[in-house]
């Protein structure tokens, strides 16, 4: 933001509110070694957000997240996905953090297995459809090798 020029009070502004919406502003002023790993990944996140990007890659964006920030991250980057119209492309393994996609494609070996669509659908209908194709996508219960 800095080297875009933009106006100092802006960019505190937006920086407290990403800040906010990660729960993380209470170390803003922290050095890296001072706070947690999952501290940091939001951080990370912060980064990737704050600028309002068209386009997000996020490679398990959750992995070192406990419940409560994972779902506060899912929740603004849906909100980013929706107000910014950005695309955001997440790979996860995690159902959970799917359920806050609006499509969903199931990779088995290397090819695309199933595609599926949230549409009007609850995130609780949603999450258990996911459970169903993955249910599918692991083979025969019990066929453990």
């Amino acid at each position: 933001m800095v080297i875009n020029k933009q106006n100092p009070a802006d960019i505190d502004k937006r920086v407290h509110a990403i800040a906010d919406k990660l729960g993380i502003r209470d170390i803003l002023s922290k050095f890296p070694y001072e706070v947690s790993g999952g501290q940091k990944q939001r951080c990370a996140c912060a980064r990737a957000l704050i600028n309002e990007p068209k386009l997000i890659l996020a490679d398990e964006p959750t992995g070192a997240l406990d419940s409560k920030a994972s779902r506060l991250l899912l929740e603004t980057m849906s909100e980013i996905n929706k107000k910014m119209q950005a695309t955001i492309l997440m790979v996860t393994h995690d159902p959970f953090s799917a359920s806050f996609c609006e499509r969903i494609l199931f990779l088995k070996d290397g090819k695309i297995f199933n595609e599926i669509f949230r549409g009007e659908k609850s995130r609780k209908d949603f999450f258990n459809e996911i459970l169903d194709i993955l249910t599918l996508l692991g083979g025969e219960v019990g066929n453990v090798r």
